[in-house]
């Protein structure tokens, strides 16, 4: 039998993000994000992304309208942690967490983005987060930017397009660096930075209809741009600030496929992934691949670059490479009469030995081990598990104690087959793997549909699509799972 028992310092713990758990989006001084503008459409199609993530000027001109609606725009009411964060983290400190992964909201900090001065009420709640982390002996993992720049940002300068975006990120950066030093020692600059390329407006703040006449694929690469300078900066300002801190790039690993060994499949693949390592490949070396440079070149990219820009990007790169990974995908050359089915922001061909959740995301734990030997051949770098999970439907029954919990085994399956295969990483392959948060280690609103029903977390939270409910926590069975997992370092996943 093996036993499965982790590196000593491992750290376990579990994954969230301000825009879909948070809540409390105009209280506090904070002003509107981008996230306050998503509105949900529980009845399209899964698979339509372009419904549930393309956001348009009248669609922002309505919700702006409607600052009431919590219906419709249920990221404005998350999971309520902005009432509720000091029993959230008391229960992740019963689970045993090492670690918390959060973000902190940017217009609760500069309510418009370009402020003179910062929220002082906003930066006195993350204070208290902190503090209370540290009460429990958790580590915050602090993710600077996620999926929400500040609405003003968009309406006055096209957010990331415009380069003053870069020194409005920077103040930002070096007031929360300035204020948390002692207190956070693990950042990531930009969640899923690659995602821009697949719903741009939630990651970069770019609104289509903004930028008619304009090729909107440079517009999508020059805000990039932006980005990578900006994270290299951040980068600078973290390390200047503490010395001791490390700072990831965040990726969404998506691992493809080949339908079939025929070549073209094959290829088609291959291109897929550099699609994807692209984006991690310029904040871990540097620089911008030779292959990028030539999509930018053969697509009559036309970059705008300031002369310090790629100095700066080379000088600071990151520490360590943090990704998010679900599942895996199937590609081909030819689709045609290829069944299809969803995936994490993605519609890709369906593997016929894998089987999909409710929502169509086909699991592959295999795919995770895959994964984390590729990344740490690709890379030499420390790497981080900081989203992995499973959305399902869910119900609350009675535990028989007078109480509710939510018999989640397809989750406790999900987890520990994912375990098993991050030991085998790191003991049979040699990955260096820094730890592991879970997404989301408490029931929020999902980022692909904006509902509350896809639930991953280790406690329930009352609370449906519509925003009916009491908002109460409730432990699942995988809590108590993942708690015996967290004390006996792994160890016990070699009694099951």
């Amino acid at each position: 039998m093996k036993t499965y028992q982790f590196p000593d310092g491992f750290l376990w713990g579990g994954a969230t993000a301000a825009n879909q758990f948070e809540g409390g989006w105009n209280e506090g001084g904070k002003g509107w994000s981008v996230s306050d503008c998503a509105r949900s459409h529980p009845d399209v199609d899964v698979t339509n992304y372009s419904a549930h993530n393309e956001i348009t000027s009248k669609d922002i001109q309505e919700a702006m309208d409607h600052p009431e609606d919590l219906v419709h725009y249920p990221k404005r009411h998350g999971s309520d942690f902005y009432h509720h964060w000091k029993e959230d983290i008391a229960l992740m400190a019963e689970m045993g967490f090492k670690v918390f992964r959060l973000s902190i909201a940017w217009s609760r900090i500069y309510p418009n983005g370009d402020d003179e001065t910062p929220n002082e009420e906003g930066l006195k709640f993350y204070d208290q987060i902190f503090d209370e982390c540290h009460k429990y002996g958790i580590e915050p993992l602090v993710t600077i930017s996620h999926y929400e720049p500040p609405l003003n940002l968009v309406l006055k300068y096209n957010c990331w397009y415009d380069r003053k975006t870069i020194g409005f990120f920077e103040n930002y950066v070096r007031t929360i660096s300035k204020r948390y030093k002692d207190k956070v020692t693990y950042w990531l600059t930009f969640n899923e930075v690659d995602s821009m390329i697949r719903h741009p407006y939630t990651t970069g703040g770019l609104v289509r209809d903004r930028f008619e006449g304009k090729n909107f694929e440079e517009v999508i690469f020059q805000s990039m741009h932006h980005q990578f300078v900006a994270s290299a900066l951040a980068t600078k300002i973290l390390h200047e600030d503490n010395p001791s801190c490390k700072v990831g790039c965040m990726l969404t690993k998506l691992t493809y496929y080949p339908y079939s060994c025929r070549p073209e499949d094959v290829l088609e693949a291959q291109q897929r992934m550099r699609a994807i390592y692209c984006y991690s490949d310029t904040q871990v070396f540097g620089e911008y691949p030779a292959y990028l440079l030539a999509r930018f070149k053969n697509h009559g990219l036309n970059i705008v670059m300031e002369p310090e820009d790629l100095r700066i990007m080379k000088e600071y790169p990151v520490d360590f490479i943090s990704f998010s990974y679900y599942m895996s995908s199937c590609v081909a050359k030819n689709t045609e009469g290829l069944a299809t089915t969803a995936g994490n922001t993605i519609t890709a061909v369906k593997n016929p030995y894998l089987k999909a959740s409710d929502w169509g995301w086909q699991t592959d734990p295999t795919g995770l081990r895959i994964s984390l030997v590729d990344l740490y051949d690709r890379y030499r770098k420390p790497l981080f598990i900081v989203e992995n999970g499973l959305g399902e439907k869910e119900e609350l029954v009675e535990d028989g104690n007078g109480s509710y919990t939510v018999n989640d085994d397809a989750h406790i399956e999900y987890y520990r087959d994912h375990f098993k295969q991050m030991y085998d990483a790191i003991n049979e392959d040699g990955v260096e793997l820094m730890g592991y948060t879970s997404w989301a280690c408490i029931d929020l609103v999902s980022e692909s549909t904006k509902q509350m029903s896809k639930r991953y977390g280790f406690i329930y939270v009352d609370c449906d699509d519509y925003g009916n409910g009491t908002f109460s926590r409730y432990r699942k069975k995988s809590f108590w799972w993942y708690k015996h997992v967290i004390e006996t370092n792994g160890a016990c996943l070699g009694e099951e």
